[in-house]
C-alpha cells in the first residue's frame, strides 16, 4: 500500500505544482475577475434599463463590455488556473481557450475602433447621425466587428496550433507566424485608424467651435446694432428730416424698456402711449433752438443710453437660447 501510493500522488498532481503556486498572483487574478465581471454587468444593465442610455454611442460601449464581460468569465478562470505554468487539461481546451482569448481581445479593441468611427461619423456629418436609433450603419458597423474578430481567431480553432513535437504541459499559441498575423490584425491596424479618426474629431470639433465663436460674434454685434438702432428711434432727430418709410418695429423687450424711459423723462406728456416718436410718423422738420433746453435733452440722452443698454444682456441672452436650440 505504501508502495502505490506515492505513484498515485505523482499521476494526479504534477511534480511542483503545489511548491510553484504564485498565491499572490492567484488572489489577484480572482479579484480582477470578480471587478472586470461586476463592471461590465453594471455599463450592460445601465443601458438596458435606462431609458435616456439607449443611444447609438451606448451600444457600441455594450458591444465593448460584453467582449470584455466573455473575456472575465471564459478566458481568465483558465489562465488563473493555469498560473502555475503547467497545463493539465487537453489540448482541444487549449486550442478552445486560445481562440476566445485572440477572438475577445480582437473583438474589444475592433470595438473600440468602431467606436471611433462612429464618433468620426457623427462629427462629420451630424445630419445624417440619428442619436436614438441604431440604423443600419450601426448594425453593419457591429456585425462586422464580432465577424472580423472571429475570422482572425479562427485559424487556432482549425488546427494551426498543431504544430509537430508540442508540449501538452504547456498552452501557447505555438505557430510563429500566425503570432505575427494576429498582432497585426488586432494591434497594428486598429491603433493608427484609431489615431487618425480621433485626429479628424478633433478637427471637426476645433472647426465647428471657430464657427460657432464667429456666429455668435457677429450674433453679439447684431444686437449690439440693433440696440443702437433702438436708441436712435427713441430720440427726435435734432435736424433734418427722415427720408424714407418709418423704422421697423423693435423686439418688444427693447420696446419696453425704451417705452419706459421715454414715461420717465416726458412727464406729463404721456409720450410713452406712442410706440415712435412723432416726426417719425409725421415726417416733419422739428425747429431746435440751442438753449438751456438743449442741454438737459443732451443730459436726457446719456441717461437713456444707459438704461438702453441694459437690454443688452437680455437681447444676447435670446440670442443665444434660440442658437442652442438649433443645434
Amino acid at each position: 500500500m505504501s508502495d502505490i501510493s506515492p505513484d498515485f500522488n505523482n499521476d494526479t498532481l504534477p511534480a511542483g505544482r503545489i511548491t510553484h503556486l504564485n498565491f499572490p498572483a492567484l488572489i489577484f487574478g480572482i479579484l480582477l475577475i470578480v471587478i472586470i465581471t461586476g463592471g461590465n454587468v453594471l455599463v450592460c444593465l445601465s443601458v438596458f434599463l435606462e431609458k435616456a442610455l439607449k443611444t447609438t454611442t451606448n451600444y457600441f460601449i455594450v458591444s465593448l463590455a460584453f467582449a470584455d464581460l466573455l473575456l472575465a468569465v471564459l478566458v481568465l478562470p483558465l489562465f488563473v488556473y493555469a498560473e502555475g505554468g503547467v497545463w493539465s487539461l487537453n489540448m482541444l481546451v487549449c486550442d478552445s481557450l486560445m481562440t476566445m482569448d485572440v477572438m475577445l481581445c480582437t473583438a474589444s479593441i475592433f470595438n473600440l475602433c468602431a467606436i471611433s468611427v462612429d464618433r468620426f461619423i457623427a462629427v462629420s456629418i451630424p445630419l445624417n447621425y440619428n442619436r436614438k436609433h441604431v440604423d443600419h450603419r450601426q448594425i453593419v458597423l457591429l456585425s462586422a466587428t464580432w465577424l472580423l474578430a472571429m475570422a482572425v481567431a479562427s485559424p487556432v480553432i482549425f488546427g494551426i496550433n498543431n504544430v509537430p513535437d508540442r508540449d501538452p504541459s504547456e498552452c501557447k499559441l505555438e505557430d510563429n507566424n500566425y503570432v505575427i498575423y494576429s498582432s497585426v490584425c488586432s494591434f497594428f491596424v486598429p491603433c493608427p485608424i484609431m489615431v487618425l479618426l480621433y485626429f479628424g474629431v478633433f478637427r471637426g470639433l476645433r472647426h465647428w467651435e471657430v464657427t460657432r465663436k464667429v456666429k455668435l460674434r457677429s450674433s453679439i454685434e447684431a444686437c449690439r446694432r440693433l440696440q443702437h438702432a433702438a436708441v436712435a428711434t427713441a430720440l427726435p432727430p435734432l435736424t433734418g428730416t427722415i427720408p424714407g418709410p418709418l423704422p421697423m418695429p423693435l423686439p418688444r423687450i427693447i420696446e419696453r424698456d425704451l417705452a419706459q424711459s421715454r414715461l420717465d423723462d416726458t412727464g406729463d406728456f404721456m409720450q410713452q402711449e406712442i410706440p415712435y416718436p412723432r416726426q417719425y410718423r409725421e415726417n416733419s422738420v422739428p425747429t431746435v433752438t440751442y438753449s438751456q433746453v438743449h442741454r438737459k435733452k443732451r443730459a436726457k440722452i446719456n441717461c437713456r443710453e444707459r438704461k438702453a443698454m441694459k437690454v443688452l444682456p437680455v437681447v444676447v441672452a435670446q440670442v443665444l437660447e434660440v442658437y442652442a436650440g438649433s443645434l
